[in-house]
């Protein structure tokens, strides 16, 4: 099985950064995604970054090049999408908090099992997950990364980059090797399904 890490928007894309501009969403889902493609290979695992332009690469190019290595894979592949999220337009820092994860509305049963997997390795750890109501893991939306890709495949927003607490946290080590870990131990336990 080979693991695609979608690693979001790029240094022009407009937005997509905390008020103070200490975080940026396009670097720091490039260090998640790195961290976790490295994490993989070291237990075996088959990962590569579907990104490694730094500026914005177009959501139908980015399915188009996840649909390509899944069907040269033999319909053996997974995406994750890697993102932080944002309750504002980011001129204001903001009260929403926590991870989540999501789903497109036409999601497959496996992509849906991803998601309880990334979910569950988020709760042990444990962080603050959000859920759209009790006993739901996961969120579903209309999401092109996750709606037009062909594999199982799911979005992460990991914490808010306009929640002061939450920044803090993605900028520490402690933040950036619990995020790489979720993602690395929910792959892991999709895996052995």
């Amino acid at each position: 099985m080979k693991v695609l890490i979608d690693n979001g928007h790029g240094e022009n894309t407009l937005g997509k950064r905390s008020p103070d501009g200490r975080l940026r969403e396009w670097a720091y889902s490039r260090e998640i995604a790195d961290k976790v493609v490295s994490g993989l290979r070291k237990l075996g695992i088959d990962a590569e970054r579907i990104v490694n332009e730094d500026t914005d690469v177009p959501l139908s190019e980015r399915c188009r090049r996840a649909n390509a290595i899944y069907s040269t894979t033999g319909k053996k592949a997974i995406l994750i999408s890697i993102h932080c999220n944002a309750a504002g337009s980011g001129d204001g820092w903001m009260k929403a908090k926590g991870w989540s994860v999501f789903v497109s509305n036409n999601a497959s049963g496996n992509s849906k099992k991803l998601a309880d997997c990334l979910a569950q390795a988020a709760e042990c750890i444990p962080v603050s997950v959000r859920k759209p109501m009790p006993g739901q893991l996961y969120w579903q939306q209309n999401l092109a990364i996750c709606r037009d890709t062909n594999c199982p495949a799911v979005l992460t927003e990991n914490f808010f980059q306009d929640n002061k607490d939450d920044v803090e946290y993605l900028l520490s080590r402690e933040g950036k090797d619990t995020v790489a870990r979720i993602h690395i131990e929910g792959i892991v336990k999709y895996l052995k399904l």
